[in-house]
């Protein structure tokens, strides 16, 4: 072989050896990289876990970017050959290098971006975004719900309004109605009787006095139960609830979608352009013409909040959405409806109300509290539920290991205050302790954005 032909043989070498190692090296980057800030993460959960069960502050950092620059490098060269008849002729002789220089950004999360990601409590929305990825229902509510706002309908108005005076103004400040009776208003005698304040100082229309005293009619007959083991009623109560609707999900006749209204306005026919109005609004308005009154009625359909049902919204008619309406009117996007009817899945324990969703903080005091002073505890089903699927009801909502030494099959874990904190995943319940934890993972990336109605009705099943 030519000197020229073995030059051109190790230069060959040398490029398929840098294409080779390149590749290798990028994705192994990737990999260690990904793992590395999977497991920060997870330990930083568990930490703050820790300082929420010994009422510490709380504190989170977040990776902004990574930036990792590989250097390859090869040589090659020649040297004589050591034994044999070849002694006089070239040997060749390769190498080949990687150097990686890592930047990682690490930025704490506080000011704004704090209040929005940490303190804000949990939408909705989040809560349908998580169904539709097939968690259980019990394991979300339990986890993200604060509490439960159940409605009784069974009393009625006039038992209120039969109570003496005194035990009236009682009631109605416990549960923090407000009322003409509570603050009687300043008469003014140059206003006509139709058109004085319903509150002092505060002039309503009909509309807007209509909807306080309905709220105010709702609220009394409201019974709130707390996610909170230190409140042995609200707490038991709750997990019933929960506990309920997870039986109707096991059967998948579980409903989850928002609830739709229609809004009507009339307009007069003379005081607009028929063609300029048709132009305008035909893709999102209904028009009708009333010849006698010579008007047009414009419709609208509008999503309202997420209902969960036990039977398909769609067989609701006007008057029963109307009354859906006042009934979880005024609401807040923070709130979770229910409606669960009698004559369907689970209907043999109808119930209807609101649970309030809380923020991350709040999620990791409450399971850090778990592991102390405020301990979960088993609860059983209510004797009008269904049975459950698998009759899965642990009684913790993630089941965490404090010790002094580390299980040498613990993968999930953090060093805290002196202790190990470990996810749990021994025994019958190490299934949903690991979705437990993969459910709080992922609150904590829900945080980063907001999530909107994807205006899709689900079926929500196991």
């Amino acid at each position: 072989m030519t000197l020229f032909a073995r030059c051109n043989f190790i230069f060959f070498v040398i490029v398929s050896l840098t294409g080779c190692v390149s590749p290798i090296a990028l994705n192994r980057a990737i990999e260690v990289y990904d793992n590395a800030a999977i497991h920060a993460e997870s330990r930083q959960l568990l930490t703050n876990i820790a300082r929420a069960q010994h009422h510490e502050p709380l504190h989170f950092t977040r990776v902004s970017s990574i930036a990792a620059t590989f250097n390859f490098s090869a040589n090659a060269g020649a040297t004589p050959a050591l034994t044999g008849e070849s002694g006089g002729l070239l040997a060749p002789v390769f190498g080949a290098g990687v150097a990686e220089n890592p930047t990682f950004s690490i930025d704490p999360i506080s000011g704004d971006e704090f209040t929005k990601r940490i303190l804000t409590p949990f939408s909705q929305h989040k809560l349908t975004l998580l169904l539709r990825q097939h968690f259980d229902i019990d394991l979300l509510l339990r986890m993200m719900a604060q509490e439960v706002h159940l409605h009784r309908p069974e009393i009625k108005e006039f038992i209120a309004d039969k109570l003496p005076e005194k035990q009236r103004r009682k009631r109605h400040q416990q549960h923090g109605a407000i009322t003409p009776a509570d603050f009687p208003p300043k008469i003014d005698p140059g206003v006509q009787k139709d058109k004085q304040p319903f509150l002092p100082g505060i002039l309503l229309t009909k509309e807007q006095e209509h909807r306080l005293r309905n709220r105010q009619r709702i609220h009394l007959h409201q019974s709130f139960y707390h996610n909170n083991p230190a409140d042995k009623t609200g707490y038991e109560m709750f997990r019933r609830i929960v506990l309920h609707l997870a039986a109707i999900q096991g059967q998948k006749q579980l409903y989850a979608e928002p609830l739709t209204f229609e809004r009507n306005w009339t307009i007069p026919a003379n005081a607009i352009s028929p063609e300029g109005l048709f132009q305008a609004i035909e893709k999102d308005f209904t028009v009708s013409h009333d010849e006698d009154k010579n008007s047009y009625t414009l419709s609208k359909q509008l999503p309202g909040p997420i209902l969960i049902t036990n039977y398909d919204p769609d067989i609701l008619c006007c008057e029963e959405r109307a009354a859906l309406y006042d009934l979880i009117n005024p609401w807040i996007e923070n709130d979770v409806a229910f409606d669960i009817r009698s004559g369907y899945p689970g209907g043999e324990w109808p119930i209807r109300g609101a649970f309030r969703l809380r923020s991350f903080h709040t999620i990791l005091n409450f399971l850090g509290h778990a592991l102390g002073e405020q301990a979960e505890y088993p609860v059983d089903k209510d004797p009008r539920t269904p049975p459950l699927d698998r009759n899965v009801n642990p009684s913790h909502t993630l089941g965490l290991i404090v010790a002094d030494q580390l299980r040498n099959d613990a993968k999930l874990y953090s060093y805290s205050h002196g202790k190990y904190y470990a996810v749990d995943t021994t025994g019958d319940n190490a299934h949903w302790n690991r979705n437990a934890f993969q459910l709080l993972y992922i609150l904590f990336r829900l945080t980063v954005t907001d999530a909107k109605s994807l205006g899709l009705p689900i079926t929500i099943s196991k």
